[in-house]
Formats: C-alpha cells, structure tokens, sequence
C-alpha cells in the first residue's frame, strides 16, 4: 500500500516549531521521517524539542530567530543549508496575535510587531527560501494564516489584516516560484494545543461550527504533510480552510 505521506529524505523547516501547532507539525513530519529544523525565539525551547526528534531517529537543527526581524532571516536559511544541504518543506508557522483592542488605541509598535511576525517575515523567508527552491528544482512552501482573516474581530484588526495580507501573498508567491515551488496556506480556526489551554475546553464545548468542536492537531498534521506530499502536485496557490465549517 502507498503511503502518501512518507516524507523519507526529505527536510523540513518549521516557524513557531517548538510549541503550538509548530510543534506538531515538527513531531508529525519527522514521524513521517523527515529531518527537521526547528525554529522559534527561545533556542532553549527548540532545543528540547529537536532531543524528541533525535529519539525518533532523525536528525534536528534547533536555530533560535525573531521571525519579524527581515535581516535575522538569512542566518536561518544559510544554518538549514549548511546543515541538510536543501530544505524540502518550509512551513512558516510562527505568529502572534495580541488583543489590540479600539483601532484609536492601537500603538504603532503593536501594530508593527504583529504586521512583521505574521506577514514580513513569512514574505521574507518565503523568498529567501524560495529562490534556493526553484534553483534546486521543487519545494513546497505552507503559510500557516487564520480564519480572522476572513471573519475578523475588532480587537483583532491587525492580526487579521496581516494574515488576510499572507493569504493574498500565497498567491502572489506562487504564481512567481512555479512550477517547480508550490506554495499553499492553511487557513486555521481554533485548535487543541498547548497554546489554547487557557480556553480550548470551553470552546470545544460551546463552538459553533459544522463539527461542533474546535481542531485536533493531528488534523492540521495531516493536511501539511498532503500539502507538503509529490500527490498534491496540482496544489498550490491554494488557501485551505482548516476549521471545522466555522460560522
């Protein structure tokens, strides 16, 4: 029998790979038996998840990087080459999304914080990568975005819009890498993770989408590695809402 999501060989870089989703998807994909690098702020965090990924017996390159600083992102990608020698996969996980509160109160900070985590970085790496891609000859690219892109709260506003703003980018970007790089998001609503502790429960009770529950990491899992996959190749430019049939 085939298995569609083997990932033997491959390497794969994950944002935001040491909690959260990010952490699934790093767990998920080298379960698969892809090799990993592992992203985030801390280099501690990424550290302690790349000694998981080891005892699965594949190899990991924990790299501390502030994903909203454009000319901290070289470094990661020159540390994942120098490492593997390729990056098969990017997954640009890593996001932010403080409450903003009134669009009066919103400080310049904030909002340059929130636009350069969610949209500036993703956009930079996505090109830094990219570009090594096409020389390379395919890749496949996943922007993580958010269902308030399309369904935005108010205290939210910038959040929405910088990932309102990588929905359309995808597309951009893929249009400009392909053939050979195909690149794709997943449109997430709420999910079962670390992250979502302070709230998950009582929103898997209460939520009101088609399936009456909020995501399950494995869920989002699985659709990065089909994305990710050589059987997803007429796939790309895509926004793939991943939520449940939210309202």
């Amino acid at each position: 029998m085939t298995n569609y999501f083997d990932m033997s060989g491959k390497v794969v870089l994950v944002t935001g790979g040491s909690r959260g989703i990010g952490y699934e998807f790093v767990k998920g994909f080298a379960d698969q038996g892809a090799d990993v690098v592992i992203a985030s702020r801390k280099l501690d965090a990424c550290e302690t998840v790349a000694a998981e990924v080891r005892e699965m017996g594949r190899r990991a390159l924990p790299y501390a990087c502030h994903m909203g600083k454009w000319d901290d992102l070289p470094g990661l990608v020159d540390a994942a080459y120098a490492e593997f020698g390729k990056v098969d996969v990017l997954i640009n996980n890593a996001g932010m999304s403080p409450v903003a509160g009134a669009s009066i109160d919103v400080t310049e900070d904030l909002f340059d914080k929130v636009i350069d985590v969610n949209f500036k970085g993703p956009f930079r790496l996505t090109a830094l990568v990219g570009a090594r891609m096409v020389q390379a000859g395919k890749g496949s690219i996943i922007n993580v975005t958010s269902t308030g892109s399309i369904r935005p709260l108010p205290e939210f506003g910038p959040y929405a819009g910088a990932k309102g703003a990588l929905n359309i980018v995808t597309r951009g970007q893929a249009l400009e890498y392909g053939p050979a790089v195909r690149v794709n998001a997943i449109m997430a609503g709420p999910f079962w993770t670390d992250v979502s502790k302070a709230w998950r429960e009582q929103l898997d009770k209460t939520s009101d989408s088609a399936v009456s529950r909020i995501g399950r990491p494995q869920e989002a899992v699985t659709t990065a590695l089909y994305l990710a996959s050589d059987f997803s190749s007429y796939t790309t430019g895509a926004v793939i809402e991943l939520s449940g049939g939210i309202r």
